[in-house]
């Protein structure tokens, strides 16, 4: 959220033309404690808070939609995102739980806790008791906030759930896969529940009706029952759809029947039950008065899995992995208050930015909000202008190492992703590494909670056909689709990012992955996943929140170590001025 400063942005500006940065040791989010997020471009929002309108669908591939595959038709999305700004150099976090973190905090995974894979049914988790949420902030500028879908942010306490963490209701799942129709979710063989719930209790009796369309059907009555002229509202629709399992009604199929893989054709059927429910939303909005004043905005949570139907093509990788098919989101913005529309931004932007930006939006007080990782980017999706964003920390997690030997700058055993301008870095494994081109894809190789993330013993055959190679340079920029790593033949770059993931690091709080909690099983609680600690039993919200307590506190410098930087600092400012009339012409 925070402007870079002059040598980061040095930094930035070498690292997308080749040259050396001035400075390595600042960051976006670090600033001192009591300042907050500014708007840096001092663009005024809109004067009447408007209604905002968030869809976020689940395991979307860039290759899922018509606007960049034909094949796939979805007229409505397609249409929203040419009068709008379609958003494509946006990235989202390659699983489910971690993207939503970061959309409903504004904050990376190392400064949650959330570093590592998701957020299992059984496991005693949520988000971290003392950091505000987007619709808490919402409430306090005067939204009526409601959230239909998917959760998947822990519930093993009732603290956690949606209703206690800002939205004034919630119809959905908790866990992170249930059937379309009966609404079963299953943590494994044989640890299966039912789990659709209506606020904080369990809604039996919706079995036989098809989640899309039953969310859709409930926003249409949230829209109803609001007044628009007297309170804006903030609506999230989490769809479940495309995740797992594929399962579309009969009638949205027949138009993918010349798909010879079945799982694509079903797939590419559930894609098209989105774009319905989109389509009933936009007709509700504009006929009950909300459209005029209101921010639509579409985003998947991560990418696509092919052995499942979707498609990143001809992005690499997929969903689970750091490559750029699993963290590259499909995303547009639709709006009457966009100052410039129908355009394509190719701004970088992150999930992390929705949070300050819409809360922006809503007139809430931004700058006494908790220091974020996002940026406020309405001057940049309204009006085009530069995006305040020059670097994303993908990830860092220190528990997907397979064996670490240490290093002197970073680790580079352990699994991270860091993007700063055109080039990005990859460390440890990043995951299933292939291209996998539209109908050829693999057979399903095991149930969903097997793909969630790639594990160690699994490693795509293109890392170990390179041995243990634990380190991937891409000029993003010059070639999207990671096809020639340069990370050989540019160790400066190489050494520039691994002083950043570095810096990060220092910045992380521990990981929290708590191991599961035999109590959580659905068969003690009536069949259906419910919370299953007592707010008075085991570790409270106090002690919880010494987990993370002083994290996002600035350390203090001394004097010396400020002075010992500026003279570093000259250094290398002489030596950039060396290599700038080497290295201009070096655009990779």
């Amino acid at each position: 959220m925070f402007p870079p400063t002059a040598p980061l942005a040095a930094l930035i500006g070498w690292l997308s033309l080749g040259f050396l940065s001035a400075d390595w040791t600042t960051g976006n989010r670090v600033e001192e404690e009591g300042e907050g997020p500014q708007n840096d471009q001092g663009t005024p929002h809109p004067k009447k808070p408007p209604h905002i309108i968030f869809i976020l669908t689940d395991d979307q591939g860039y290759n899922d939609i018509g606007y960049h595959n034909p094949s796939i038709r979805t007229p409505t999305l397609d249409r929203l995102a040419a009068e709008g700004v379609r958003l494509e150099n946006y990235y989202v976090q390659p699983i489910c739980t971690p993207s939503r973190s970061q959309l409903l905090t504004g904050r990376y995974q190392i400064h949650t806790g959330l570093q590592h894979s998701i957020i299992r049914p059984r496991q005693p988790s949520c988000l971290p008791p003392h950091l505000s949420t987007l619709p808490q902030r919402l409430q306090q500028a005067g939204y009526a906030t409601h959230m239909l879908g998917k959760w998947h942010l822990g519930f093993y306490r009732k603290a956690c759930l949606p209703t206690r963490k800002g939205f004034d209701t919630f119809f959905g799942s908790l866990t992170g896969s249930v059937d379309y129709y009966s609404y079963g979710s299953c943590d494994g063989p044989g640890l299966c529940g039912y789990d659709l719930h209506d606020n904080e209790g369990v809604a039996w009796g919706q079995q036989g009706r098809y989640s899309t369309l039953l969310y859709t059907q409930r926003a249409r009555k949230i829209l109803e029952a609001h007044d628009p002229a007297t309170r804006p509202l903030f609506l999230l629709l989490s769809l479940q759809a495309v995740h797992t399992p594929l399962q579309p009604p009969k009638s949205y199929i027949y138009p993918y029947r010349h798909m010879f893989n079945v799982a694509r054709r079903k797939y590419a059927a559930m894609v098209s039950t989105v774009d319905e429910a989109v389509h009933n939303i936009t007709y509700a909005l504009r006929k009950l008065g909300y459209y005029r004043n209101s921010v639509i905005v579409f985003s998947t949570d991560n990418g696509a899995q092919p052995f499942t139907g979707g498609s990143n093509w001809p992005l690499r990788g997929r969903k689970g992995t750091y490559w750029e098919g699993g963290v590259r989101g499909v995303a547009f913005v639709h709006s009457p208050l966009l100052k410039r529309r129908r355009r394509v931004s190719k701004a970088l932007l992150h999930i992390t930015d929705w949070y300050p930006t819409l809360l922006g939006l809503a007139g809430g007080n931004v700058s006494q909000s908790e220091v974020l990782d996002g940026f406020d980017v309405w001057p940049t999706l309204s009006e085009g202008k530069p995006s305040p964003r020059h670097e994303i920390l993908h990830n860092i997690d220190p528990l997907h190492t397979p064996h670490s030997r240490g290093a002197h700058i970073f680790d580079t055993n352990v699994q991270a992703a860091i993007r700063v301008g055109d080039w990005k870095l990859l460390t440890g494994d990043p995951g299933h590494g292939d291209w996998v081109p539209p109908q050829m894809l693999s057979s399903l190789p095991g149930p969903w909670w097997t793909l969630e993330r790639t594990s160690t013993s699994s490693s795509s055959s293109s890392s170990k056909a390179a041995g243990h190679k634990n380190v991937w340079l891409f000029n993003i920029s010059g070639d999207p689709y990671e096809r020639w790593d340069q990370s050989a033949q540019r160790p400066d770059v190489v050494t520039a990012l691994l002083e950043r993931l570095a810096f990060y690091n220092r910045t992380a709080v521990p990981v929290f992955f708590p191991p599961d909690d035999p109590r959580a099983d659905p068969a003690l609680h009536g069949g259906a996943w419910v919370p299953w600690v007592e707010e008075d039993e085991g570790r409270g919200v106090e002690e919880e929140q010494e987990l993370y307590r002083g994290v996002y506190k600035q350390r203090r410098r001394k004097k010396q170590k400020t002075m010992m930087r500026q003279k570093q600092m000259s250094k290398l400012n002489s030596y950039v001025l060396k290599l700038n009339n080497q290295l201009t012409s070096s655009l990779v």
